[in-house]
């Protein structure tokens, strides 16, 4: 095989998910991308896309490139956008070009109306046509985008219109695993893992998987010979068998770096898929796999495991997983696997198969050159089959001539050792000085790191890290994750590891990452100027003298990370340390022990400084001159008390603060500082004094949790585009006028500064400014006169505030789409009452206006409120007005209508011109006795909430095939049930009803309002009862308690024109349940499946209501007979239904001529009260259930 490294397909991302954010970036996208995630696939998703103009971002259209998968998310305002459409002709080009696999997804939206661009698509085109109809290339433009959209909309996808959500999530995540598998697999073979056929084969005959128990296999071999290689082919074409995979990577390398409960935590947040610390020890972590995993069908790889505890506590009972699960792994020791587990013994490579592999990185083809045979024959010879050996040496001799063949074959073969290894280090003696240097950071310090941080430190070194990467890439020493991180072979790392420890003395060898060998360093003092970097990842504890460091003169980094100095620590070490090397350039020291660094330490090539978590009181006195100092992280140091002198720091860029609680002021110098881009003081409760902000370059400053700092800081001159500044919770007073010079900032957030008691009218110069937030500013009054001059805002946030009068100038905000002046609804009746000025036409595109609890009365609301054309969302809760203005009236765009506990409120005005309305919640509204008739007019209405309107008497008819969702629940007033279709749920509380139920042409009407809650599935009234139990009716023969309710059926029980269908009676959820029908002899090929996917159902809240659900599931919904394989229904036997979880149940096979439902009298109560009883609730829902057959045809 090529490697024992894992295959890194040639596709930087599975997935590039183009969407409409608008549409669906908080919603479907959002869970989409999750869902992905969570199954690990690597989706690129632009998570800050604004979809402004035609041109797309270089790394936009590098990303649709480097993506193996494009998803395409098609919702109703898609073609709005000029940027998705542009997306979309990329993604369509790379499918024509590169093979790019592309899948359309059709969200609330038709697949035909994307196909032909008509509906919402038709409009959208015909404003890009006449954007362009002078533009000959656009309108070419313009038909290159039908054609594509064409295109695409014709491929397989999935139309999600109907159903379940989360099961499409799944269906489709589902189907993208399996088609990544397949594809690694097919590309993987294609690629140069040379014999791994066979070996998958073999392994796969050891797994079983289609055996239903549990069971575990090892992959046994010695180092390099390819066990990892085998276990990620394994994992890549097989994960998508299970319920969820986890491929634990290099166990003994991480082990070793982090406490095992880690490796717990990782291993059940991607089985689990959801990142958390489940654990904090190796024992919690052993009972929480155990508990957590034993009912998933799950297969775990753990690769590389050496010692006994990495099974015991990761994979130590297979009693842990659920059936079917599967656990690999892969050891140099064998007797680490259990007896009883099966154990594929990897072999080495054959002569023609070691042939093939040396030749494919020697040459980069199968046959080699004729005058190279004879070398080639000696190296194969020389590397035993062994597959990590042929891949090195064949990539040492790339590209080199027949004289460089001989001496490089010569000295393989004078290394008699049988350590590979030591023959290994052969690629490392042809690398120049520097890249040495690099391999070996590399292979002490930084395998498993990202690449980025690991490149950012090695430059600090002035090495050239780029270059020096790329050559041991080309040398196959190193190779780069997926993930983006420093990935390199056990044996390679152990040779790199072995070249330092060559030099016998600790004090004399280059590099130290061991703990116990520095601590025998500092403490005998017997460092020497042959040591380089120090790198420490834990350490417990620290002894050394004080002059330990003195003779490192060359040192250039070091990293102690996680040291927590204990009280014997500060006993043993009274004096601080005397020396630093001055030659470091990265150091690293997280809980720095000391209250300041040595005087005469003065490193003047220090590029980064990060001595977070320390004891430092200050960092030294006077200044010193740093000029490479770019990072300098002091975070979480409690004592520190004052910063230093910023002045010999010109290059400064990062400066982190954060939780300072002891610092009282920055130092003035920072604004010497020009090139400062991030500043994070967050939670230095302490900071009294900030200095002037005087720095173009900086593009972050949080202030954030700052209590103590009453003035924002004075900003000097003009900063850069895309400053972040954050503010919150600190206890600032007032901002200065200087704020105007923050010209090009977007975004400003003051939200809980309590003390702030006004804006300065130069806020209003901010003419870039998109989004203002000041909500929780609980002492602010008024906004400035002039906020209408803030020309490009589109977001104002003004919730719980003191603001009672908007400025009149706000309506010239014509960009604003977003505008709350929400209340409190504590202490409503001693609030000043909110008044809204007059529109006069402005605020044109605010979509989005709440003013909830506002204490607005009659005229608080603009009588010309109407001209807010762009209006699609309302919310009015909680206010005192008793009547609208009658021009509200013209919100024609307006979709959502929340008058909520409007507690005064007595009349509706006229709905007729609010065509576009969805969505009308009027509950609480205590004083409303009737509903406009127009309401009727809604054509889109599909919400209508009035619960406890306790004086509604009258309720016009409701002919709307929208509705979905009526609710009259505690509408104790209410005489005559609305008319209203088939098509619409009711949620209604029956002893809230009592005269409905006695009024026996109600019911005869209501049962021919049956719910089609989904295409083939029919639910009636979900009814609540006052009597606190859920007691199935006794009509309901067939009773149960458990998550599943089967049911042994009659001979014959199939009666055609007789039989109506199954009557299935809940006290619990059933948004998700599955119905089988089985065969009396059951093949295992003819069940009859249908999930019930109530769709459109409100969700029962459990621990409330006494609600039983009633639903009847005709046969038809049931019976394919593409699967019936020529048997009637009579043959079947079985009913099943599998519940989401355990309750009541009851079952009853439903006849047209059915002689008990004829015998039950609705008229004879079981008692004498006015309240129904469980036998007048079972006759009336049975009764409705057969008319529901009997007038839709049903059976």
């Amino acid at each position: 095989m090529a490697s024992s490294s894992q295959y890194c397909p040639p596709w930087k991302y599975d997935v590039f998910l183009s969407f409409r954010g608008e549409d669906t970036r908080k919603t479907f996208t959002s869970h989409l991308f999750e869902g992905l995630r969570n199954r690990g696939i690597f989706t690129f998703q632009d998570d800050k896309r604004l979809e402004h103009g035609d041109s797309i971002p270089q790394e936009l259209l590098k990303a649709i490139i480097e993506s193996q998968v494009a998803l395409i998310v098609f919702s109703k305002n898609y073609a709005t956008s000029r940027w998705c459409l542009n997306e979309l002709v990329k993604i369509m080009e790379c499918k024509c070009e590169n093979g790019q696999m592309v899948i359309p997804v059709f969200y609330d939206v038709d697949p035909s109306h994307v196909r032909n661009q008509t509906e919402s698509f038709a409009e959208a085109f015909a404003e890009h046509e006449i954007k362009y109809k002078d533009d000959v290339e656009g309108m070419e433009k313009v038909q290159g985008w039908r054609t594509v959209l064409t295109a695409a909309a014709n491929l397989k996808g999935y139309d999600i219109r109907d159903g379940i959500e989360s099961e499409n999530i799944q269906q489709i995540v589902n189907y993208i695993s399996s088609k990544l598998c397949k594809i690694a697999y097919s590309s993987s073979s294609l690629q140069d893992i040379v014999g791994i056929n066979a070996h998958l084969e073999k392994v796969k005959s050891l797994l079983k998987i289609e055996i239903d128990d549990v069971r575990m296999v090892g992959i046994w071999g010695i180092g390099g010979v390819g066990k990892t290689t085998i276990a990620k082919a394994i994992f890549d074409t097989l994960s998508y068998q299970f319920e969820a995979a986890c491929f634990l990577e290099d166990v003994k390398e991480n082990a070793t770096k982090s406490h095992l409960h880690s490796l717990q935590n990782t291993l059940l947040s991607e089985l689990l898929r959801q990142k958390y610390d489940y654990a904090n020890n190796k024992y919690d972590g052993k009972r929480q796999i155990s508990c957590r995993l034993s009912s998933k069908k799950v297969l775990i790889v753990l690769d590389d495991i050496d010692h006994s505890d990495h099974l015991e506590y990761l994979a130590g009972d297979l009693g842990w997983f659920g059936n079917g699960s599967r656990v690999v792994v892969t050891t140099r020791n064998r007797h680490l696997i259990e007896k009883d587990d099966a154990i594929y013994e990897v072999p080495t490579l054959p002569d023609h198969e070691s042939m093939e592999l040396f030749n494919q990185h020697a040459f980069k083809k199968e046959v080699p050159d004729e005058s190279f045979k004879n070398f080639s024959l000696e190296v194969v010879n020389h590397a035993k089959g062994l597959p990590l050996a042929l891949k090195v040496w064949g990539s040492l001799l790339h590209k080199k001539s027949l004289t460089q063949w001989r001496s490089t074959v010569d000295q393989i073969k004078k290394n008699s050792s049988s350590e590979i290894v030591k023959k290994l280090k052969i690629s490392y003696d042809g690398l120049e000085p520097e890249e040495q240097k690099i391999f070996l950071d590399m292979a002490c310090f930084f395998r498993g790191d990202e690449k980025n941080v690991v490149i950012e430190i090695l430059e600090s070194c002035d090495f050239g890290a780029e270059y020096g990467l790329d050559v041991l890439i080309d040398k196959s020493l190193v190779f780069i994750s997926k993930n983006d991180r420093i990935e390199m072979h056990d044996l390679i790392q152990d040779m790199g590891r072995y070249v330092v420890k060559m030099q016998k003395d600790l004090g004399k060898q280059s590099r130290l990452w061991d703990a116990e060998d520095f601590e025998e360093v500092m403490v005998n003092n017997t460092g020497t100027k042959s040591m380089e970097a120090i790198w420490l990842q834990r350490i417990q504890k620290l002894r050394f003298s004080k002059k330990a460091m003195k003779k490192m003169i060359k040192l250039r980094i070091l990293y102690i990370g996680h040291f927590v100095p204990d009280q014997q620590f500060a006993l043993a070490n009274d004096d601080s340390i005397e020396y630093l090397p001055n030659s470091l350039c990265w150091f690293d020291w997280h809980g720095y022990p000391w209250e300041s660094l040595p005087e005469n330490f003065e490193p003047k090539g220090l590029v980064h400084l990060d001595l977070q978590y320390s004891f430092l009181r200050h960092l030294w006195i006077g200044t010193k001159h740093l000029p490479f100092l770019r990072k300098l992280n002091l975070s979480f140091s409690g004592s520190l008390r004052w910063t230093p002198d910023f002045t010999g720091m010109p290059n400064l860029e990062y400066l982190n603060l954060v939780e300072c609680t002891s610092l009282e002021e920055v130092h003035h110098s920072l604004g010497c500082c020009s090139k400062l881009i991030e500043l994070y003081l967050d939670g230095c409760k302490s900071l009294k004094r900030f200095p002037y902000v005087d720095v173009e370059s900086l593009e972050s400053l949080y202030l954030y949790g700052c209590s103590s700092l009453e003035e924002f800081p004075e900003i000097l001159g003009r900063m850069k585009p895309g400053l972040e500044i954050k503010v919150e919770r600190s206890g600032i007073r007032e901002l200065p006028s200087s704020i105007q010079y923050l010209t090009h900032i977007t975004k400003l957030d003051l939200n809980f500064l309590e003390n702030l008691v006004a804006l300065p009218s130069s806020i209003c110069k901010l003419k870039g400014l998109m989004k203002l937030n000041v909500s929780y500013c609980l002492k602010l009054e008024s906004l400035p006169e002039e906020i209408g001059d803030l020309e490009n805002l589109k977001e104002l946030r003004a919730t719980f505030t003191q603001i009672s009068r908007p400025p009149s100038s706000i309506v010239r905000l014509n960009k604003l789409k977003f505008l709350t002046f929400q209340k409190s609804e504590v202490g409503l009746k001693d609030r000043v009452l909110l008044v809204f000025p007059q529109v006069n036409e402005g605020l044109s595109l605010l979509d989005d206006l709440c003013l909830d609890y506002c204490n607005l009365i009659d005229g608080g609301l603009p009588e010309d409120i109407g001209c807010l054309s762009s209006l699609k969302r309302l919310d009015l809760i909680g206010n005192n007005f008793k009547h609208l203005p009658r021009n509200i009236a013209q919100l024609g765009a307006l979709q959502s209508l929340d008058l909520s506990y409007c507690k005064r409120l007595k009349e509706l005005p006229d709905f007729m011109e609010m065509r576009n309305l969805e969505t009308l919640n009027l509950s609480h509204c205590v004083n409303l006795e009737e509903v406009h008739h127009s309401v009727t007019f809604l054509k889109n209405l599909h919400t209508l909430i009035l619960t406890c309107c306790i004086q509604l008497k009258r309720f016009p008819g409701l002919c709307i095939d929208s509705l979905r969702y009526l609710c009259l629940q505690g509408c104790s007033s209410l005489e005559i049930f609305p008319k209203i279709l088939r098509s619409t749920i009711v949620e209604s509380d029956i002893h809230m009803l009592d005269s409905v139920m006695r009024d026996l042409e109600v019911p005869q009407s209501l049962s021919q309002e049956i719910v089609p809650v989904s295409q083939r599935v029919f639910s009636i009234v979900r009814c609540r009862k006052k009597c606190s139990s859920q007691q199935i009716p006794s009509w309901f023969h067939h009773r149960g308690t458990d998550k599943n309710v089967s049911v042994n059926l009659p001979e014959n029980w199939y009666v055609p024109d007789n039989f109506l269908g199954f009557a299935v009676c809940s006290g619990n959820i059933v948004e998700y349940t599955t119905g089988h029908l089985i065969p009396f002899c059951d093949d295992g090929m003819s069940w009859m499946t249908w999930k019930l996917n109530f769709f459109y159902l409100p969700k029962i809240n459990t621990h409330t209501s006494s609600s039983i659900h009633v639903f009847l599931v005709p046969l038809a919904s049931l019976w394919d007979t593409s699967k019936a394989n020529g048997k009637t229904p009579n043959d079947y036997g079985l009913f099943r239904l599998c519940f989401k979880r355990k309750g009541q149940y009851g079952f009853r096979l439903l006849y047209k001529d059915d002689l008990e439902l004829e015998a039950l009298n609705w008229d004879k109560e079981e008692n004498n009260d006015d309240q129904p009883t469980e036998h007048s609730i079972g006759t009336y829902v049975a009764r409705t259930l057969q008319n529901c057959c009997l007038t839709h045809r049903l059976f």
